[in-house]
C-alpha cells in the first residue's frame, strides 16, 4: 500500500468524490470483501461492489485476493494508499494569479502547490519536517523575511555542497486562525 495516491486525472477524482465511495474506501483500509463492507455500512454486497468496481477501475482500490464462500468466488479488496490527495492542477487557477512578491498570497499559493506536487512524487525515503508559530508585530514581515533569508543562506553554506542527496526547502508563513476559547 502506498502512503499517498496523487489524484491528477479527472476520471480518478470523479470515481472518488461520491460520499458513499469515500465511505467504502475508508472501510478498505484493511482487506475486506464487499459483503464485509456492506454489513458495516448497512448496504447490500451488490451495491458495495458497484462502488468498489468504480474505485478499482480508477486504480484507487486493488483486489488483493479471492476466496470461495458458499460455492462462489468472493473478491477481497484493499485501498491502494493510506492518503488520497487531489492535485490542485485538476482545476488550476481561474484567471491570472496575483503574484506581486514573496510577501503576497499568490506567491505562497504557488509555492504550496509546487511542494504538494513534489511530496506526491515521493514513494518513501528520508524527509524532514519542522513547524512552528511566530508572532510578528504589524509591519515586520519584510524584515523577518530578510532575516530568515540571511539565516537560511548561512545554513545552506554550512551544510550544502556539491555531493549528497538533494532536498528542497520551503518555508511558509501565513496567518493562523485564532483558537476557539
Amino acid at each position: 500500500m502506498k502512503e499517498v495516491f496523487y489524484i491528477d486525472r479527472f476520471e480518478q477524482a470523479e470515481a472518488l468524490l461520491k460520499p458513499q465511495r469515500v465511505e467504502v474506501l475508508r472501510q478498505l483500509a484493511a482487506p475486506k470483501s464487499c459483503t464485509e463492507v456492506g454489513s458495516v455500512l448497512g448496504q447490500s454486497p451488490q451495491r458495495v461492489y458497484y462502488h468498489v468496481k468504480k474505485l478499482v477501475d480508477a486504480g484507487l482500490v486493488t483486489q488483493v485476493s479471492e476466496r470461495r464462500v458458499r460455492g462462489i468466488q468472493e473478491g477481497v479488496y484493499q485501498a491502494s494508499a493510506q492518503s488520497y490527495w487531489l492535485s490542485p492542477h485538476l482545476v488550476g487557477t481561474v484567471g491570472a494569479r496575483k503574484v506581486q512578491d514573496e510577501l503576497s498570497l499568490g506567491y505562497l499559493l504557488t509555492l504550496v502547490e509546487e511542494v504538494h506536487d513534489d511530496l506526491a512524487k515521493i514513494e518513501h525515503g528520508p524527509t524532514l519536517g519542522v513547524s512552528g508559530e511566530i508572532r510578528l508585530p504589524a509591519g515586520n514581515r519584510k524584515a523577518f523575511l530578510d532575516d530568515l533569508r540571511t539565516t537560511l543562506q548561512e545554513l545552506f553554506a554550512r551544510h550544502g555542497g556539491a555531493e549528497g542527496d538533494a532536498y528542497r526547502l520551503a518555508v511558509a508563513c501565513y496567518p493562523k486562525e485564532a483558537a476557539d476559547e
